[in-house]
């Protein structure tokens, strides 16, 4: 006997993932036909579906009636589709969705809260290095617009939107297929990341970069900036943090995201006090990692508001 959905719900609340592949599979075609509905035969369809998926995958616990599983992944996709047609200028009517909150959490909020967070992160590690990329950034920091994304990886706009498009069909159907397996703790992933980028900052101050940097990178590491600067091995970042700790500048660790082989390190910079407007609020380090974990490509940027 099939279970109900509210079986499936519960079942998926206690950490089992095939339950909630299970309830998505159940209720995709509907999801699907909702999109249709509200969007016609638009790339923007399928991308719908697959992102109230991935919502669902996060916010399952916001689902106050279990026994009305379907009809909240249905409101999550005409929530989808109203946020599209808002965007793209077009009038149309479109019904609020139900049972949602008022504050939605940052993926990473929700994440940490559930028991299926290893999942969703497995999956989101399986992508390729582009793919994951712009996943990370546009689900998980505050560096979310497609301008900031594509000034960050240097890549046109149009680039961005295709990757994401990809990504997200790709996790879509990735997350179905693997969840009966085993997943890495992802937790454990992001805090070594954090130490290592903990450790690599506070080194700076004590006159240790340059043997921290070559102990953690690799000896042709490239470093790249939003300037389009472009410089093989070590030196050129050595000479960069040399100047700010001589002008009197540090940075704080605000916040790391990490996937399997990129990570985010989101960084305050302090200007001395004698010159308080010396440098930039902040700078993100978008770090590439080899299978040794040691560091093969960082590229510095320093963000804008998001228009």
């Amino acid at each position: 006997m099939n279970p109900t959905d509210a079986e499936l719900v519960l079942t998926a609340r206690e950490g089992d993932s095939g339950a909630l592949a299970a309830l998505l599979d159940r209720h995709r075609a509907a999801m699907h036909a909702t999109a249709l509905a509200l969007l016609g035969w638009t790339p923007d369809t399928e991308d719908v579906v697959q992102d109230a998926m991935l919502v669902a995958l996060t916010r399952l616990d916001d689902l106050r009636d279990p026994d009305a599983a379907g009809a909240w992944l249905r409101a999550l996709v005409r929530n989808g589709a109203r946020m599209r047609v808002r965007t793209s200028g077009r009038v149309r009517s479109v019904e609020e969705p139900a049972d949602l909150p008022s504050r939605e959490p940052t993926p990473g909020e929700a994440l940490d809260g559930q028991a299926l967070r290893d999942w969703v992160w497995s999956s989101v590690t399986g992508l390729s290095e582009p793919l994951q990329t712009v996943v990370l950034l546009r689900y998980f920091t505050e560096f979310s617009s497609y301008d900031q994304i594509a000034a960050l990886c240097g890549v046109p706009v149009g680039t961005v939107r295709s990757r994401l498009s990809e990504a997200r069909r790709k996790l879509a159907g990735g997350l179905l297929a693997t969840a009966d397996g085993a997943h890495d703790d992802t937790a454990a992933v992001t805090a070594r990341r954090r130490r290592d980028a903990q450790l690599l900052l506070d080194s700076a101050p004590l006159g240790e970069f340059a043997s921290t940097f070559a102990e953690v990178s690799a000896p042709d590491v490239v470093l790249t900036s939003s300037q389009g600067l472009v410089a093989e091995g070590r030196d050129q970042l050595l000479r960069i943090m040399d100047s700010d700790l001589e002008a009197g500048v540090r940075q704080r660790l605000a916040d790391v995201v990490a996937g399997s082989a990129v990570a985010v390190w989101e960084c305050a910079l302090i200007s001395p006090p004698w010159d308080p407007d010396h440098c930039p609020p902040g700078v993100v380090w978008l770090v590439h990692v080899d299978r040794d974990e040691r560091i093969r490509r960082i590229r510095l940027f320093h963000p804008q508001p998001a228009a």
